[in-house]
């Protein structure tokens, strides 16, 4: 990590090498995988909420996509303002409480989804194909612990 970002000396702690090491590895994920939804003139936000859509299955309330986003997504009335002006999901009012707005997929939402999927898998296969199943499942468990370590 240290030649990565030309760093010309040691870290402080070994708490900081990873905190950077996770941070560099996150924008790298990150941006690749950006530039592949471009493609389908979606952003990663925009993605991520179609697909909390779709593993819902029904409508569901705004503010429920927003607390299940990988990344938080302060602006999720934006986010679903895009998708409903492009015909990617469908906005209504709920029955039972005004102040609520349910959100699903509609059709064009799922062909769009179905239609990313194979590239979706081909890009993880690509950027982490290369390290051990076992490998991967120690890094899932270690993130885990380091995200149940963070008070909010």
């Amino acid at each position: 990590m240290s030649d990565e970002l030309k760093k010309k000396h040691p870290f402080k702690s070994v708490e900081q090498e990873a905190m950077l090491s996770i941070m560099r590895t996150s924008d790298l994920l990150e941006n690749r995988a950006a530039r592949l939804l471009r493609n389908y003139q979606l952003t990663p936000s925009q993605y991520n909420a179609m697909r909390i859509m779709r593993g819902e299955g029904k409508p569901m309330p705004c503010l429920e996509v927003a607390d299940r986003m990988i990344q938080v997504a302060p602006a999720i009335t934006r986010v679903v303002d895009q998708l409903v002006s492009r015909g990617l999901i469908s906005k209504t009012q709920s029955s039972e409480d005004r102040r609520v707005f349910l959100v699903q997929l509609t059709v064009a939402g799922k062909a769009l989804l179905r239609k990313i999927d194979a590239p979706i898998d081909r890009l993880h296969q690509t950027l982490l194909g290369h390290v051990s199943q076992r490998d991967l499942k120690s890094l899932i468990a270690t993130l885990a612990d380091a995200r149940n370590g963070i008070q909010d």
